[in-house]
């Protein structure tokens, strides 16, 4: 039964974005998109299933790289139009640049700047 569908507020496209959260530490990991598709495959199978806009499908995370994301919880925001999904990150990697997170540049004094090392050469992730 998908029900729960309907009372989300999907954009023009009909994605709605997804953050991912470290279930443990609470750091945010990543944002991606979800379709209905791919939120209705992620609930059935408590992975992450993203929709990937650059290659125009769906995008089961870790497929590639093994750095899969299990979930332990998803929850909506007050308007139902965003999706917090709450993760166990396998692998200690959930960036494509082969760090921990995507959100590893800073604003310092009007510059980003990089403030997180990369764990894994990204060649040795995606060959």
């Amino acid at each position: 039964m998908t029900d729960w569908l309907e009372g989300l507020k999907w954009n023009g496209d009909g994605l709605l974005p997804a953050i991912a959260q470290d279930r443990h530490s609470g750091e945010v990991l990543m944002l991606a998109w979800m379709s209905r598709e791919a939120l209705q495959l992620s609930v059935e199978q408590s992975r992450a299933v993203y929709w990937s806009r650059s290659r125009q499908k769906l995008w089961f995370k870790g497929e590639e790289s093994g750095h899969l994301q299990h979930i332990a919880e998803i929850r909506v925001d007050c308007d139902a139009d965003v999706i917090l999904l709450q993760v166990e990150q396998i692998g200690g990697i959930a960036c494509h640049t082969g760090r921990r997170r995507c959100f590893f540049r800073v604003l310092r004094d009007g510059v980003w700047q990089v403030d997180e090392e990369i764990i894994k050469n990204p060649d040795e992730i995606y060959r």
